[in-house]
């Protein structure tokens, strides 16, 4: 069956257009009657990031849920990962995360977590998806049969006891100045505390939520604000999150941005020295730089790509067996601690290799030089562009092309009605060469 609903990352779109209170209170009655197992008191939390929407989200939220017989604990905005966690050390029967992620405040999302803590699989999400489209009516809980809900306090503390448990006991951050931008998100109060705790220095900025600015000119995908003020402030290190906290980029001391596949080389780098990878490699998407698979290779590393999405990244971690990996966006998946992506704790893993070195962030994040790499975007309307002659002809000439010097990737994007082309390769010139082909063949190209 075909996915309605459902995208790569839960349930995601504009807030009172697609994502409306109806729509939020069928997922709720949906999703409670696929996790009722047997007798016992069935409970979910909820957390939320901070965008205006969420108060609507998460009451239409609760009524679904109440209404199928289940309990509703309220967490109020937590980091992404905060609420997987707590799914599982909850013993909750689901998790749920009311987020648009690194989208801008007018759209919104739903985000769930089984009782393991981990997302929900296709097979799940495509039961939910078959209930959203029944009448659940004679599917309601009896009236003493209905949940409860109520707001509980502490979830912050447990946390950030979490987040700091994942660091050596020894380890402190002092002597460090860390600016760190919460985009106004999820994230707003427990990583500034949570750094302060640790010793740094900390330089808050993006914590002055309204329910409008969350992400604007700010956090991981826009880090130019950071950069100034890291500049400014002369910190040695930023930390950018995301919305909710599942994505983190760092700024070196110079005001440089770090990837996450710059990332991902510190950390599986340290980690071997260490002993702790539990295979040689690590997992990363498509979409990773030519210059990590190299890097990798020459530490005797391998590199596991997957498709485009960290709960692609997760499957085959668990699958292969491996305990990192992740995404150049910065969505980083440390499984001997998490289980998704978790911007803070991965920000965290890089501070401690910091400290370990002495040495300025500059150098210890800069592990490889990235080949040049070209992104492309064509929005369209209708159709199927893929499908037409011309352009399965202009990728396999450009695929030729490019063989043996770097790469090429085009596939439509999960979330909307954009084909990406992505080329990379010693060549710059050869490399735009080949996308500009591409996107030309596609039709009149919305370049972003």
């Amino acid at each position: 069956m075909s996915r309605r609903y459902f995208g790569t990352d839960g349930i995601r779109g504009r807030a009172n257009g697609l994502i409306t209170p109806e729509l939020a209170m069928k997922v709720g009655q949906a999703a409670g009657l696929v996790f009722q197992r047997g007798e016992h008191r069935h409970r979910v939390v909820i957390g939320k990031d901070t965008r205006l929407s969420g108060y609507m989200i998460e009451y239409a939220l609760v009524a679904g849920f109440t209404s199928v017989g289940m309990d509703v604990l309220l967490l109020g905005p937590m980091p992404t990962p905060a609420v997987a966690m707590l799914t599982k050390s909850m013993r909750a029967d689901l998790g749920v995360m009311i987020s648009a992620s690194h989208n801008l405040f007018e759209d919104n999302g739903i985000k769930m977590f089984g009782p393991r803590g981990f997302k929900l699989s296709d097979e799940v999400e495509k039961k939910i998806e078959k209930l959203l489209d029944e009448n659940l009516d004679k599917k309601l809980a009896q009236s003493r049969n209905l949940g409860r809900a109520r707001r509980i306090d502490g979830v912050h503390d447990r946390y950030i006891e979490f987040a700091k448990r994942t660091l050596p006991r020894e380890l402190s951050l002092e002597g460090l100045r860390v600016v760190v931008d919460c985009a106004h998100g999820a994230a707003y109060k427990v990583v500034p505390e949570a750094l302060w705790e640790l010793g740094a220095d900390v330089v808050p900025i993006g914590v002055e939520p309204d329910g409008l600015n969350i992400n604007k000119e700010c956090g991981s995908t826009a880090p130019e604000a950071l950069c100034r003020k890291v500049r400014e402030m002369r910190g040695d290190i930023g930390i950018a999150l995301d919305g909710d906290a599942d994505r983190v980029i760092i700024v070196d001391e110079r005001g440089h941005v770090v990837d996450g596949d710059q990332l991902l080389a510190v950390i599986a780098e340290s980690w071997k020295e260490d002993g702790r990878l539990t295979k040689p490699g690590i997992v990363a998407t498509v979409m990773s730089n030519l210059g990590l698979e190299r890097f990798l290779k020459d530490r005797d590393l391998s590199l596991v790509r997957t498709p485009v999405g960290d709960r692609y990244v997760l499957e085959q971690m668990l699958k292969q067996g491996y305990n990192l990996g992740g995404e150049q966006s910065g969505h980083i998946i440390l499984s001997d601690y998490a289980t998704t992506g978790d911007g803070f704790v991965s920000a965290l893993q890089v501070l401690a290799v910091v400290q370990k070195l002495g040495r300025p962030v500059s150098q210890v994040c800069h592990k490889f030089e990235p080949l040049p790499q070209i992104l492309k975007n064509f929005r369209y309307r209708n159709g199927k562009p893929l499908d037409r002659a011309e352009v399965k002809s202009a990728i396999t000439a450009g695929e030729k092309r490019l063989n043996g010097h770097g790469r090429l990737l085009v596939r439509s994007s999960g979330t909307e009605p954009v084909i990406r082309v992505m080329g990379e390769g010693d060549d710059r010139i050869l490399v735009e060469e080949v996308v500009d082909t591409i996107v030309s063949a596609l039709g009149n190209p919305a370049v972003a």
